[in-house]
């Protein structure tokens, strides 16, 4: 099927026009998640060795949106898999696909998050308006593409919001331009050629010159803390990573609660949200330019600052802290690294539910989320992580849960910023790592009341996990499947 072609057309050959597009689209749609139609795609038959970046804006507030194209870039030689190019997961909350015009057929996607999507469950969100520079990336096709962005709404339904036609081939729609920075690329890890394992790029914000030897420590030492975490540690060999010294004028990061700014390149902020130990950037564009000097995959942030924090959207970035004043507390900083990269790479969703955050109904009540790790249990008889449990554990599986929250609202009480915090907190946190421990049905997978910020209405599929508390445990048999399916998705 060829694309219409047309000059002023009539009311009734667009709508003709928009139909047979429609149930193109439809029909592709259904064919996004098939592993066999994935791997119909012959990576020479549409694409080049380079990658494509594509900025855009996303503006809007609750309940409107508006995607506009900024700028297209050749970054180099493409980094990711030449075999998976259509994604199988169905993870995060929009999707990127692309069609080759000349043959109408889907030749790429990739689901992904944002931090508009995240600010639009704000209070914010619901009085004004918000503009945030987002990318997408993909192999450099051979010939003129028709690139398009879905949102899932509250229902999970993927709806187009954005649609562009990019020519490949003409010279003023895609940008050469080097993004030059005189920051040092170190690969610190090295398993192979890029396209066929996954890469991770580290980059670093808040350390001056003089704090380069730290960063590099710290590279070492957080890739040491993922590749002793199950099941990264059986997978260390599908991993590069590399490492890009960026050099900020001052040391630390922005803290806007404290009145403190300071100037770096990527403009990492404690705050977000008005959550302070939620770290993140808006600095797309910046972020971006300094991570294509390195080929990756995946993105993670250490700040040169010592207040706990970190964040983790994904398919986006990972950000960590990689200072602690606490002594004896420095292992906090394995769990955040590990944990944050758990969003951003393996598609987890939070499953503590007691914490604070800024979000109001972040999931949907009565609706399964796209997270492999949380449900809402609407079907427990086809629970989709049935293939991990026994078949006498009940559904929802009982726990010790009224007395874990009544601990975890004493600690609520206290300052998470003051100096004795972590003194008052320890008998607390004591007592409910016990529960977890303890537990009937702890060493099983189950329906565990209580995940996503919700204590009631969702479900994680075991007592504890990486993604539940603040421990230096692994990550739990689900967790764990759903990333060795990324880390196979992103090898083959």
């Amino acid at each position: 099927m060829k694309y219409f072609q047309y000059r002023n057309p009539s009311i009734t050959s667009r709508i003709a026009y928009y139909f047979v597009l429609y149930v193109f689209l439809l029909t592709t749609h259904i064919l996004t998640y098939s592993p066999s139609f994935s791997q119909s795609i012959k990576f020479p038959d549409f694409f080049v060795d380079r990658t494509m970046r594509v900025d855009y804006f996303h503006t809007g507030m609750k309940g409107t949106e508006t995607l506009s194209l900024d700028a297209v870039y050749d970054e180099g030689s493409w980094p990711g898999s030449k075999v998976n190019l259509i994604d199988t997961m169905n993870y995060g909350e929009f999707l990127v696909r692309v069609y080759d015009v000349t043959t109408t057929t889907l030749i790429y996607s990739r689901g992904y998050s944002t931090i508009f999507n995240e600010w639009l469950t704000t209070d914010e969100a619901t009085t004004m308006h918000r503009t945030f520079h987002e990318s997408v990336r993909l192999p450099m096709p051979k010939r003129k593409v028709q690139l398009t962005i879905s949102h899932r709404d509250k229902q999970m339904v993927f709806h187009e919001v954005f649609s562009t036609l990019i020519d490949p081939n003409t010279f003023r729609e895609i940008s050469k331009e080097k993004h030059t920075y005189d920051f040092k690329v170190t690969q610190l890890l090295n398993n192979g050629s890029p396209e066929k394992k996954v890469d991770i790029v580290i980059l670093g914000d808040g350390y001056t010159k003089n704090e380069i030897e730290k960063f590099r420590n710290d590279c070492k030492h957080f890739t040491d803390a993922l590749f002793s975490t199950h099941p990264f540690k059986e997978r260390k060999k599908d991993f590069n990573v590399w490492t890009i010294e960026v050099v900020s004028e001052e040391s630390g990061i922005d803290r806007p609660d404290s009145n403190i700014w300071r100037k770096t390149p990527l403009g990492t902020t404690y705050d977000f949200f008005q959550t302070p130990r939620y770290v993140l950037t808006t600095e797309n564009r910046a972020m971006r330019d300094i991570a294509s000097a390195a080929p990756y995959d995946f993105v993670h942030i250490l700040f040169n600052d010592n207040r706990y924090g970190g964040g983790g959207i994904y398919n986006l970035y990972a950000t960590c802290f990689t200072k602690t004043d606490k002594e004896g507390m420095e292992w906090q900083m394995d769990y955040v690294y590990v944990h944050e990269f758990g969003h951003s790479f393996g598609g987890l969703g939070d499953e503590y539910y007691s914490s604070q955050v800024a979000y109001n109904d972040f999931y949907q009540k009565g609706v399964e989320p796209w997270e492999p790790n949380i449900t809402a249990l609407l079907d427990p008889k086809n629970i989709k992580w049935r293939q991990y449990m026994e078949n006498d554990t009940p559904l929802p599986t009982p726990w010790e849960k009224h007395q874990f929250d009544s601990l975890g609202r004493e600690r609520g009480k206290l300052n998470r910023l003051a100096s004795d915090y972590y003194e008052k907190r320890k008998p607390l946190y004591d007592a409910e790592m016990n529960i977890l421990k303890t537990t009937k049905y702890a060493s099983k997978v189950g329906a565990f009341q209580g995940a996503g910020y919700a204590s009631e209405g969702f479900y994680r599929p075991a007592a504890d996990c990486r993604m539940f508390t603040l421990s230096l445990i692994d990550f739990d048999p689900v967790c764990s499947a759903a990333i060795e399916r990324m880390i196979d998705f992103y090898c083959h």
